[in-house]
């Protein structure tokens, strides 16, 4: 029983969740220093935490049902129902037994925290189920934003504090643009394989990857300069200790300009590269260079939420 239940985290990209939490951590600690409720807050992220792994899941089901986009995808997309060690039906079973537990949760706080909590956990089931559909429009992106921007904020801010807040919502658009990145740096390096399999992403639709490339940039200025904003409505200027992590996204984004024109392409690696999850085995692998440049862009979010929670901390 263990080991399974270590199998389906493993398929539901449980590695995936820090971005999650840091998210969920950045709108708890300010809800927390507004009076928020501590428990509350923490029942909270198991429920979003279980709606993400679901999500995960159901991406890999639709991904592997089109067989044309999987003849081009990554090796690593869906190894576990390529190499038969789950089915379809396993798959099926998996997303419907994380979506229960997340539905539980959502019970609980709607009778600990008031029927808006239904409503938040609607829209979260929707986008969780819809994702898809989004993603093979070319706007992926959207549900991203919208689901780890205010959805996420917001639900976390009314869970411990009964209120919402349109100051909320600014803060968490600038942590889910940057959030976004990670989806997109992955879209980015896959944009051959996409146009390929006929899949339209956001990418694909920018016509050329220097295009796409440039809308990486676009995401990354609208997180600061929304912060920006948010640090001037907010009279805490502490949030400007983000912009430290700018080297770093220059630093991605000549590395993303050099895997556009060779997938084979691996930067030397520096300390604040790192970490970089199972880097010995992977690294002798021909999956290194796309593996390196995911890392590197969820290791600059994951700095700017950290840096964000220390501001808020110092506010």
């Amino acid at each position: 029983m263990i080991k399974t239940v270590f199998f389906w985290l493993n398929c539901a990209r449980v590695y995936s969740l820090p971005i999650t939490v840091l998210n969920w951590l950045v709108i708890f600690v300010y809800s927390l220093k507004l009076g928020g409720n501590f428990l509350l807050g923490m029942i909270a992220l198991f429920g979003i935490g279980l709606v993400h792994m679901a999500t995960n899941l159901l991406d890999d089901y639709f991904d592997y049902k089109d067989d044309k986009y999987m003849q081009f995808s990554q090796n690593c997309k869906c190894a576990y129902l390529k190499n038969g060690h789950a089915s379809v039906n396993d798959l099926k079973t998996a997303i419907i037994v994380f979506l229960a537990l997340a539905g539980f949760i959502g019970a609980f706080l709607f009778f600990a925290s008031g029927i808006y909590v239904a409503l938040l956990a609607l829209i979260g089931l929707v986008v969780a189920l819809t994702y898809q559909k989004f993603s093979i429009k070319g706007l992926g992106e959207i549900a991203i934003i919208i689901a780890y921007g205010p959805l996420l904020y917001e639900g976390v801010y009314y869970v411990m504090t009964s209120h919402f807040s349109w100051t909320v919502c600014l803060l968490s658009l600038a942590c889910a643009f940057l959030t976004n990145t990670i989806l997109y740096v992955h879209m980015l390096m896959d944009f051959d394989g996409d146009v390929e399999a006929d899949k339209k992403t956001l990418c694909t639709t920018l016509k050329t990857k220097g295009n796409a490339l440039k809308a990486l940039g676009g995401f990354y200025l609208a997180g600061f300069v929304l912060l920006v904003l948010f640090a001037i409505i907010s009279k805490n200027y502490w949030y400007l200790l983000t912009f430290l992590i700018i080297p770093q996204v220059f630093d991605l984004y000549n590395s993303m300009k050099k895997f556009n024109h060779d997938k084979t392409n691996m930067p030397k690696i520096y300390p604040w590269h790192y970490p970089l999850d199972n880097w010995k085995t992977i690294a002798n692998t021909k999956d290194a260079p796309f593996y390196f440049r995911f890392f590197y862009s969820r290791n600059i979010v994951t700095l700017f939420m950290l840096l964000a929670c220390v501001a808020i901390l110092m506010g």
